[in-house]
């Protein structure tokens, strides 16, 4: 396969789209996004599990703008909760819940409870120049605080601390946590795909 020229990402999340540009760099790769579009509007994510919703994303946007797409679904999956919140991590406390709100609930839940074990996934969905699909899979292991620490990162990071870290997700550096996420980890494997 050809590394393609221009490649969108199905993501109007400014976080996501810096982390990318940044990867794909040396690639020499133009990165568009639904940033670029005047009324994206959004695809809704009604699939039961994390691919389906990547896939969902990728082939939408595959289809409306005859690109190469790339889509992303991230979940984080408690052992004591079953797996919850998983695929509905970012609405685990209601449709529109803030990061503060899903943190909060989970905190909650998992009061008194001594298992705190927990891993953050995420699957990537490519849909490449001619309309094959791929999926890049990454997991982060680790554990669940008791309470919040750290200023960085978003989403549950102030309460996930990777195994054989100390520190929370959003206690680390940006280069630190890119290093050993689920994300870093999924898209390194995408990146070795292209190359």
């Amino acid at each position: 396969m050809k590394t393609p020229d221009i490649l969108f990402l199905a993501s109007g999340n400014t976080h996501k789209i810096s982390e990318l540009n940044e990867v794909l760099q040396p690639l020499d790769i133009d990165l568009k996004s639904t940033l670029d579009i005047s009324d994206p509007g959004d695809v809704e994510e009604d699939q039961p599990d994390l691919q389906g919703n990547a896939l969902k994303k990728a082939k939408h946007w595959y289809r409306e703008t005859g690109l190469p797409s790339l889509a992303d679904d991230t979940g984080l999956e408690v052992d004591a909760l079953d797996g919850s919140p998983g695929v509905y991590s970012a609405r685990y406390a209601g449709e529109n819940a803030s990061y503060e709100e899903n943190t909060q609930k989970l905190l909650k839940e998992l009061q008194g409870e001594s298992d705190r074990s927990a891993q953050f996934r995420t699957v990537i969905a490519f849909i490449d120049q001619s309309g094959e699909e791929h999926l890049f899979e990454g997991v982060c292991r680790g554990a669940i605080t008791t309470e919040k620490r750290g200023e960085k990162g978003f989403g549950y990071d102030p309460v996930f601390v990777p195994e054989e870290y100390n520190r929370t997700f959003a206690e680390l550096s940006s280069e630190e946590k890119n290093s050993i996420s689920h994300r870093g980890i999924a898209i390194q494997k995408f990146l070795r795909y292209l190359k």
